[in-house]
């Protein structure tokens, strides 16, 4: 059974405008508080180096060597190392020192003074790295290197190249949905404008987005210049990594796809022998299905899933997640379009349809909770993470969307319960039937009635009067009256030609006639499908619930692209970790104690200033006054520093006296950044003197 397929009425075109506007704003929001947040767009973690961050070596090393958390891509140029002039000290030529450590070497007679090490990568799952860190020849000196401000992969680059993105995970989505739909709900939609349309659009756009992020990919992880985009060296340089690759595989396979789909929309639908469409329904499910999953494979190849734990398992588990959000959002973008704008839609589709969403929702459910383990790592990593945050934000509009589905689920079966067993699209037409069978029963009569009592009359006032005639629906009960012609009296019914007739025989104003009286019948037939389809409070409920998924659908595709472009939970965790241990550049240390001896005049307070304040060599002053502020000369003073984490120290220091109540020692070596325990020995008198010790984190 068929049925004719609404245009959406007043009241529902607002919602869907309404829907539209929200899932545009919430997206904007997503995006703002993105802009705002923490910069993550690192997906590989420097997590050593050597020399270390914030170190002070005594002589120049032959080469600076960085370790990442992941494999990284790395070209002659991509470290570069900087002397207190901001001067190259490397010689720029990088080698891979294995694992996940690279090195640079240095040139020799380098001088004594502050050195930047200056980054920038791609990692494994092909977003652009950088950073900076210094290490100190000698002692720490002034440096007159100065870091761009823009961070790497973003700008105007950055977000035309994320929008990119989006625009390619829509037109996938589109694309395989809307032909999963055709082939394995509805057949019959192979012919029909408006599917055609969408998946057409779809490849259009995934094609066109693809395009877009080949080129933009130099930039991206370059200069950040959007000029480059059209650099053919440069872009000759993308051809050759992972990513660019993989980029390159999509476009082919793409054009596979425009030939499934113009056998799709071409051959098939002409196909009349059921046993030959079969067949190529077959060939197509089998050749669209392996296209469908090279696609997918070219994100998942080249991407999260490509590196970090159990790649071999991720890569395959992503390629079915990809296909079952594309079969279940995609396929809901068709029904939608299908209940407002095709012109039929066959009884079983929707039905159809449900089975096919349940079985994508349970793989998606299953693929993304391994995801998520692997992605994030530790329930610290879900709520402190912006991944996880983000992996928050998805899963609570998945629940959306799911509870969305079994509300139109329930007003499927609504119909189907009152239309005894018809698909809902076939369901609502059964449904206006048999509520207005009774009013059309008692029309008729009344019509008849007086019909009668209109022909006993004066017969002569008929030509006056232009006459009345009635289209009447026996399927739907629906009535029109359309007014004939004053001279010919001729009704809708009696308009038709007769068998016999020939067009020489006819006057010549019967073709303008015929013609309009044709409009009024079109007329009559579009009142009695409006009323058809707005007449029906489930299946107006059914349009509702169906774009309020599409709606949800697209704030989700936001969050899902940003989650493809932010730092992994675990990734983040580990660069935390790294960074805690690593010497960190705080400036001078500064303590102050008060002592009391327990002698006569043993009450006082030291106060000790370590500067630089990091591992290396320091300079250590201290300073002694009595309760009054003024210096106070206390026979000896002595220092010992202990990392009991690392099991080393106590490192005793002697200060030299310099003047009343200060003391000082130069070279001070603190070996490694930590949390170090400072004691302090005051002696006051022969017998009297007291030990104090206060932690304190230096490096």
């Amino acid at each position: 059974m068929r049925t004719t397929a609404p245009r959406p009425g007043p009241d529902l075109a607002g919602l869907g405008r309404l829907l539209l506007v929200a899932a545009a704003l919430v997206s904007a929001v997503l995006g703002a508080v993105l802009a705002t947040a923490a910069p993550a767009d690192a997906h590989a973690a420097l997590t050593d180096s050597d020399p270390k961050r914030g170190a002070v070596v005594a002589k120049a090393p032959d080469q600076v060597s960085l370790t990442f958390s992941e494999k990284v891509a790395m070209s002659d140029g991509s470290v570069r190392v900087l002397d207190p002039a901001g001067k190259r000290a490397d010689t720029g030529k990088t080698t891979d020192l294995g694992s996940t450590t690279y090195g640079v070497k240095l040139k020799p007679g380098l001088p004594d003074g502050t050195f930047t090490v200056a980054y920038q990568v791609v990692s494994a799952d092909s977003h652009p790295i950088a950073g900076a860190f210094t290490f100190s020849i000698g002692a720490p000196s002034d440096t007159k290197v100065a870091l761009p401000d823009q961070e790497v992969g973003g700008g105007l680059v950055g977000t035309l190249y994320d929008t990119a993105r989006y625009l390619s995970y829509a037109g996938f989505i589109v694309v395989v949905g809307g032909a999963a739909f055709v082939l394995g709900c509805w057949p019959r939609g192979a012919g029909v404008r408006p599917l055609q349309r969408l998946v057409v659009s779809g490849w259009l756009t995934l094609t066109g987005a693809t395009l877009a992020t080949l080129l933009l990919r130099a930039p991206y992880t370059g200069s950040g210049k959007l000029a480059d985009a059209f650099d053919l060296a440069k872009l000759g340089d993308v051809l050759q990594t992972k990513t660019g690759a993989a980029l390159v595989s999509r476009l082919l396979l793409l054009a596979a796809a425009a030939l499934f789909i113009a056998v799709l929309f071409g051959a098939y639908d002409k196909r009349e022998d059921p046993k030959e469409k079969r067949d190529l329904a077959f060939g197509l499910a089998v050749g669209g299905g392996v296209v469908a999953i090279g696609i997918a494979a070219t994100w998942a190849l080249a991407e999260h899933a490509s590196t970090g734990i159990q790649a071999g398992l991720a890569m395959p588990v992503d390629v079915l997640h990809l296909l079952a959000v594309a079969v279940w959002l995609g396929g809901v973008v068709a029904l939608l379009l299908c209940l407002y704008r095709a012109p039929l839609i066959d009884a079983n589709a929707v039905r159809r349809f449900s089975g096919v969403a349940f079985g994508s929702v349970v793989a998606l459910a299953g693929t993304g909770l391994y995801q998520s383990w692997r992605q994030v790592g530790s329930w610290t990593a879900l709520v402190e993470t912006d991944y996880g945050q983000l992996l928050l934000i998805k899963v609570g509009l998945v629940v959306v969307l799911v509870g969305i589905a079994s509300v139109s689920r329930r007003w499927t079966g609504r119909i189907l319960a009152e239309a005894g067993g018809l698909a809902p699209e076939a369901a609502a037409t059964a449904v206006v039937e048999q509520r207005t069978s009774a009013t059309t029963a008692t029309n008729s009569t009344a019509t008849k009635n007086s019909t009668a009592k209109s022909a006993s009359t004066k017969s002569a006032s008929t030509k006056k009067k232009k006459p009345v005639a009635v289209a009447h629906s026996s399927k739907t009960g629906v009535s029109a009256t359309v007014d004939t012609d004053a001279g010919t009296g001729t009704s809708l019914d009696k308009a038709k030609d007769k068998p016999g007739d020939k067009a020489a025989d006819k006057p010549a104003g019967d073709d303008k006639r015929a013609a309009q009286l044709a409009r009024q019948r079109a007329a009559v037939d579009a009142a009695r499908e409006k009323r058809v389809r707005d007449a029906d409070p489930h299946r107006s409920g059914l349009r509702r619930s169906v774009l309020a998924e599409v709606g949800v659908a697209v704030v989700l595709l936001a969050v899902t692209t940003a989650l493809t472009t932010t730092e992994p939970g675990r990734t983040e965790e580990e660069a935390k970790n790294a960074t805690s241990s690593a010497p960190r550049n705080a400036g001078p240390v500064k303590i102050k104690i008060p002592f009391d001896t327990g002698g006569q005049d043993g009450k006082g307070t030291v106060r000790l200033e370590l500067d630089p304040g990091r591992t290396g060599s320091n300079d250590l002053h201290v300073y002694a006054t009595r309760p009054n502020g003024s210096a106070f000369d206390i026979p000896e003073v002595k220092i010992a520093f202990t990392l009991k984490a690392k099991d080393v120290g106590p490192l005793p220091v002697a200060p030299d006296r310099i003047a009343t109540g200060h003391w000082s020692a130069s070279g001070v070596q603190i070996p490694m950044a930590g949390d170090w325990k400072v004691a302090v020995t005051v002696r006051t008198s022969d017998i009297d003197q007291v030990t104090l010790d206060k932690n304190v984190q230096i490096g």
